[in-house]
């Protein structure tokens, strides 16, 4: 789901509120049969985590599982499990590596529960799940992270939240540190009075993404991305059995391609060594899911399995 739609209704909003009545407390139009924000559609990892979660999957691992290595899959803002479905199914033809698709919190409910999660309590199931499997004893854990889940996993580094000594490889895709548009910094100001901001989803993309974003949610977003710019102003140092890759869309309408720059510029390892950066001719938010689009090209389709393949490479 591309974040410009959400962003340009927030300047459209600015515009109509000289002229409009403020819709304060109201609930949006919600489809129950459609709509992931209602009561009867949830991220199916809900139901069966034990498809979803390697944790769950495999209780009582053997020592071959526990060499295989193992990729964690975070997805971005107001999104679910489905935006890493395709890699998931990449692996599963390879068989050369595990993932566990992480759930974020807050998200794959209804749109209460998103309105009222806040980023830490986003951030937390990469958390426990990277906790679990470390316990379990998997070898060699990595996490794979797109747009918002990026910010997320690299506040988890700084802050030591896991143990970093029990990861191998990060891959950021399309990272949101800086958004395209920068009306995003003023939901604090007017959020109270927008109270939610609809989106248009693609053909394939509802019961998938939230197709209404509480203000609660975007000042979380703000709040998050502006916490990461700090960070990393103030410079990241990862140890050096962490390596980190960053595959950036050169066009992305969402996250501004100075995002990478600034990651780029403000992660280091302790030996002073810079990460790696890779930007590709895309003009896709995420470029690594293409199901759900209402259209992609065939250079999309090598984009994603371009990636796909550098990641398997890396991580084996």
């Amino acid at each position: 789901m591309n974040y410009r739609n959400i962003l340009h209704s927030i300047g459209v909003f600015i515009l109509m509120t000289t002229v409009g009545c403020s819709k304060e407390g109201a609930m949006p139009p919600i489809n129950e049969t459609l709509d992931l924000d209602g009561r009867i559609i949830n991220d199916s990892s809900l139901l069966y985590p034990k498809l979803y979660l390697l944790s769950a999957a495999i209780e009582n691992p053997k020592p071959a599982d526990l060499k295989k290595p193992v990729i964690i899959l975070a997805h971005g803002f107001s999104a679910t499990t489905f935006e890493w479905q395709e890699f998931k199914e990449y692996s599963q033809i390879t068989k050369d590596f595990y993932t566990s698709q992480v759930l974020l919190g807050a998200h794959g409910r209804d749109y209460v529960d998103f309105k009222n999660g806040t980023w830490e309590q986003w951030q937390s199931p990469i958390v426990e799940e990277f906790n679990k499997l470390s316990a379990l004893g998997y070898e060699n854990i990595n996490i794979a992270a797109s747009s918002t889940g990026c910010p997320l996993v690299l506040d988890m580094l700084q802050k030591q939240k896991i143990d970093l000594a029990q990861l191998r490889k990060v891959y950021f895709v399309d990272p949101v540190v800086v958004p395209s548009n920068k009306t995003l910094s003023l939901i604090p100001a007017i959020g109270p009075a927008l109270d939610y901001v609809e989106t248009t989803m693609e053909k394939g993309e509802n019961g998938y993404w939230y197709k209404y974003r509480p203000y609660q949610a975007l000042e979380q977003l703000n709040e998050v991305t502006q916490l990461v710019r700090k960070e990393l102003e103030e410079g990241i140092v990862l140890p050096k059995n962490i390596q980190l890759v960053v595959y950036k869309s050169l066009k992305d309408g969402t996250a501004d391609p100075v995002s990478a720059a600034l990651l780029k510029r403000g992660i280091h390892s302790i030996d002073g060594g810079n990460i790696d950066v890779v930007m590709v001719n895309s003009q896709l938010h995420v470029f690594t899911r293409l199901r759900g689009r209402n259209e992609f090209s065939n250079d999309d389709i090598k984009n994603q399995q371009f990636v796909f393949n550098q990641i398997k490479i890396g991580v084996l």
